[in-house]
């Protein structure tokens, strides 16, 4: 079993510098990471790259060489382009995905990143929402929503809100005041409240923060993540094998030990030294007998 993360969101969000920063988490505690580029626009890349569609290569051309079989302990992270109709629009990108989780038995998670500077804008936050809604429903995977960059967030302004309104998806109601204050906005009111609606009906989106360059944030993050995929529960599955082997191995013994006994049951009798008709002399069969004679004589 193979795990790694889809990491989307629109351009400018961080995703590139969310790989390379949590391909370097992730190598701290131990695990093999291995990046694969497809953004082919991306011609700066912070990280090294195990597999770049700039080089247009076959896959299997690169997982040979780099030894990153089906069977391998490597974790992957695929760093998408940033163009947004390809995950809640267009099957190219989920097809793709999709044989790749069938072919390579990988268990992946979509990152959707979204700038944390939206929230300042209720109109821009709104459009985040249906954007992350849209997408969770079309890539049909583990899926996780980050408000990347939130350290900057202070830097765009004072939030309307406290932050766990934002990252809760709360009582998107209490947004209508604050776009009704927009005239670009007012025009399309009655088509934001129905869109709010919509994404209230739903209620399965939300946010985690995330500070790239925070430890403890990026840390926290790989554990909801490590929940999503079943990364966590890799040792148990295997531990589990291993328990399930020694079950079916102790049923078997089991199952001989009573076929042995079988067996000394219907043996035919033959005559030995105490005068009586039993089994050779030493069968449990034989013992009992012989108790139960001197029981009898007495």
């Amino acid at each position: 079993m193979v795990f790694g993360q889809v990491v989307i969101g629109p351009p400018g969000s961080g995703k590139t510098t969310y790989c390379n920063g949590m391909s370097q988490f992730l190598q701290l505690i131990g695990r093999k990471v291995a990046i694969i580029n497809l953004d082919p626009a991306n011609d700066s890349l912070p990280y090294e790259c195990a597999i770049n569609i700039e080089d247009l290569i076959k896959l299997s051309d690169v997982m040979t060489e780099h030894s990153l079989g089906p069977n391998g302990d490597h974790y992957f992270l695929f760093d998408f382009p940033g163009q947004v109709e390809l995950f809640f629009l267009h099957a190219n990108a989920k097809n793709v995905i999709t044989k790749l989780i069938k072919s390579l038995n990988l268990r992946l998670t979509a990152m959707h990143l979204v700038d944390a500077h939206l929230c300042s804008d209720p109109g821009k936050y709104v459009s985040a929402l249906l954007l992350s809604l849209s997408t969770m429903l079309h890539m049909e995977l583990p899926h996780i929503n980050v408000l990347s960059k939130i350290d900057l967030i202070e830097n765009y302004g004072k939030l309307a809100f406290n932050l766990d309104f934002y990252t809760d998806v709360l009582d998107l109601s209490y947004l209508q005041h604050h776009l009704d204050q927009d005239p670009r906005s007012a025009k399309y009111r009655k088509l934001t409240k129905e869109l709010c609606e919509v994404i209230d009906n739903y209620s399965i989106v939300n946010f985690t923060t995330l500070d790239i360059q925070d430890k403890e944030s990026v840390g926290n993050l790989v554990k909801l993540i490590d929940k999503s995929n079943g990364y966590i529960f890799a040792g148990i599955e295997a531990s589990a094998v291993e328990f399930s082997k020694i079950a079916i191995a102790t049923e078997a013994n089991l199952v001989v030990r009573k076929l042995h006994s079988s067996l000394f049951f219907f043996m035919p009798p033959c005559r030995h030294t105490g005068g009586t008709w039993g089994r050779k002399k030493g069968n449990p069969i034989n013992l009992f007998r012989s108790s139960t004679s001197s029981l009898s004589n007495t």
